[in-house]
């Protein structure tokens, strides 16, 4: 068997493009690939954005303007692993249209996104430290690095 990649394919009712456009703007090593655009052959939506082809942080995904039919939600995410606290503070600011816990949030196009901190598995690596930095992640929305870090070390 040969597989050439997986590629995440998310369903959007009509704003794919705005989606990508602005995921785009915030993350770098990002671009759109390609643009389709639907053809004669669906009644009314001849010329209409279809498909986007688009990169985010290097990981390629598509999105698909397939009208009202399917519903994004929270068994799918995105999930975002930040070095910093500006970054999760950027990432959270520019994405949230709903918060929930533990990183989790909810943008006006209705991806999930869980925004995390790239450091929270060396923060967990003994028996000790994982029931610390998880009790402290369930009481946050946003994540805070510095509060997981005591966390550990306390």
């Amino acid at each position: 068997m040969t597989i050439k990649s997986i590629t995440p394919f998310l369903w959007f009712d009509t704003q794919a493009e705005d989606a990508a456009n602005l995921y785009v703007s915030l993350f770098p090593n990002s671009r759109i690939l390609q643009v389709s655009r639907y053809g004669e052959f669906v009644t009314g939506k001849a010329g209409q954005v279809m498909v986007v082809d688009l990169e985010l942080a290097g990981q390629r995904l598509t999105f698909m303007n397939g009208g009202p039919n399917f519903k994004l939600d929270e068994a799918f995410s995105l999930s975002v692993a930040c070095e910093t606290q500006d970054d999760i503070d950027r990432l959270w600011d520019a994405l949230t249209e709903k918060a929930n816990a533990c990183g989790w949030t909810k943008d006006r196009f209705g991806v999930v996104w869980q925004i995390n901190y790239a450091g929270l598995p060396q923060l967990m690596q003994d028996q000790a430290s994982i029931g610390k930095v998880m009790t402290a992640m369930m009481t946050m929305i946003k994540i805070d690095i510095q509060a997981l870090k005591d966390a550990a070390a306390s």
